[in-house]
């Protein structure tokens, strides 16, 4: 079975890929980031620099260009015909501590209204500052931690209303 891809390019450009056509690039993979392409005796050094795996985007750079690249399988094809939208339904209402680390800073206060994106805390885990962002627009319900605890993998830190 030949499965076709739905490709849409900075939202301008949209064509459709096969598997085939995809299994037929002349692309070497330099690493997990970067590609070697020679198409139509033109090469082109590729670097993969932002993946969105919920929405299926991927920013590339081609040659210093950026483009944003949205990629939709059958499936995604089918739900969107239906009238639904992928990863569009879930509502995130706790962050919790992916890794065990310390509290450096709380930029929130309970009952304050955040944006989307907006940052929430910084927790330091392994020697490295984890900066979290908002993952929706809310209201902050309640903030489980304090500046300089110490947390747990999975612990509680921040929950909206």
């Amino acid at each position: 079975m030949n499965n076709i891809f739905k490709v849409n390019v900075n939202k301008v450009f949209d064509f459709n890929l096969s598997e085939q056509d995809s299994a037929s690039l002349d692309a070497v993979s330099l690493n997990t980031e970067n590609y070697h392409i020679v198409h139509q005796n033109k090469t082109y050094t590729a670097e993969i620099v932002k993946k969105d795996f919920v929405n299926k985007t991927y920013t590339v750079l081609i040659n210093n260009n950026e483009y944003v690249v949205s990629i939709a399988n059958q499936l995604d094809q089918l739900i969107k015909e239906m009238g639904f939208e992928v990863g569009k339904t879930k509502i995130v209402n706790a962050i919790k501590a992916p890794m065990p680390g310390l509290i450096l800073e709380i930029n929130v206060a309970v009952g304050l209204e955040v944006q989307e994106g907006e940052n929430l805390l910084i927790l330091e885990a392994m020697k490295m500052e984890n900066s979290f962002d908002s993952p929706r627009s809310g209201i902050i319900k309640s903030i489980a931690v304090t500046k300089g605890q110490a947390v747990d993998k999975g612990q509680l830190l921040i929950e909206f209303e």
